[in-house]
């Protein structure tokens, strides 16, 4: 499964996926956390020393991997942010982290998960790029990954709305939306609320920040039933943030009963791998006529596969083996017909 935590910079968002991450881990699950905030501070909430190689300055390497030999592809640098994987293409596996993707682009957490980053600016970047070219690279892992059951995926976003710039926003199966108990705070959730609407995006409000129950009630005001639940204002927390001992056994009762509830919402969501293909068709083939076939001068919508099924392969049914001639000598036996 994966999700997204979004909201306005500030509201806790970073906090709330390095929580939620470690609290996967701590149920033997396999998770891998994604940095793609401009601010890149994930790495550091979970307690990372060394930064790992950021995936946004080697876009043309990942492209270079992703596309394996698919023939749709006629090479790297025709290869765009939302071009969908086909027959050919390399796919990425979790359970399976022994591919040059993850291998050269995640760290270990002292926890146990797995931490991958888009970057930061660089100063070639300044004045001349948008940070989409970063966050590019986490729409293509996305895009190319088959996360199976029991597998997860938490990715730190930009703050805001930016992730609507491209077709990211649908690459989830769930979006949580940290919002604090203020009108800056609810903000960001009716942007989010009326651009998703009609993509049939999954979100779920979690407060942050709480003081009381005068908070929870502003909180409902303003999301009615989208409010799934909410974070207490945490003595715990305040020392993680300061870089002091942590660990998921200081958090108050009621925090760490809201994680479960995070945990236990996601796992409902039904894994819909045919609307995931078709939002990922539908978003690049409005890419590509936007901007992307004239920057490339190509005809991008001839990347499309329509024979590529996206998820797991299916099951292949056994053929059923023919009746075997029967070895008994008992003679048929006939209905009899009185007299």
């Amino acid at each position: 499964m994966r999700v997204a935590f979004v909201g306005k910079g500030g509201s806790g968002k970073t906090t709330m996926s390095a929580l939620f991450t470690r609290y996967i881990a701590a149920r033997g699950a396999p998770v891998v956390a994604i940095d793609a905030d401009i601010n890149q501070h994930l790495g550091m909430v979970l307690g990372v020393e060394q930064t790992p190689t950021p995936m946004g300055a080697h876009l043309a390497e990942i492209k270079e991997y992703l596309r394996g030999d698919n023939p749709r592809i006629s090479s790297a640098e025709a290869m765009v942010k939302t071009t969908p994987p086909g027959r050919g293409s390399r796919l990425l596996k979790i359970s399976e982290a022994t591919d040059p993707i993850h291998q050269r682009f995640s760290v270990t957490t002292p926890e146990g998960p797995g931490l991958m980053v888009t970057g930061p600016f660089d100063e070639d970047d300044l004045g001349v790029a948008c940070y989409h070219s970063k966050t590019g690279a986490v729409e293509m892992y996305l895009n190319h990954l088959v996360d199976g059951p029991g597998e997860y995926v938490v990715v730190d976003m930009t703050a805001g709305a930016e992730s609507f710039a491209s077709g990211m926003f649908t690459r989830f199966d769930m979006t949580f939306l940290v919002a604090e108990p203020t009108r800056q705070g609810v903000g960001v959730y009716r942007q989010y609320r009326d651009y998703s609407a009609e993509f049939d995006v999954p979100i779920a409000v979690v407060g942050n920040k709480v003081q009381g129950p005068e908070d929870v009630e502003f909180l409902k005001g303003h999301v009615g039933d989208d409010l799934l639940v909410w974070f207490e204002h945490s003595r715990a927390v305040r020392a993680l943030e300061q870089g002091r001992p942590f660990g998921l056994d200081d958090l108050e009762p009621a925090n760490s009963a809201a994680l479960a509830v995070l945990l236990s919402h996601l796992d409902a969501q039904q894994k819909d791998w045919e609307k995931f293909g078709r939002q990922a068709v539908e978003f690049h083939l409005r890419n590509a006529a936007a901007w992307a076939n004239r920057a490339v001068g190509e005809d991008l919508s001839a990347q499309v596969d329509p024979a590529f099924a996206f998820g797991p392969p299916k099951p292949q049914a056994q053929p059923v083996p023919p009746p075997s001639a029967s070895t008994d000598t008992k003679p048929p036996v006939h209905a009899s017909v009185a007299p």
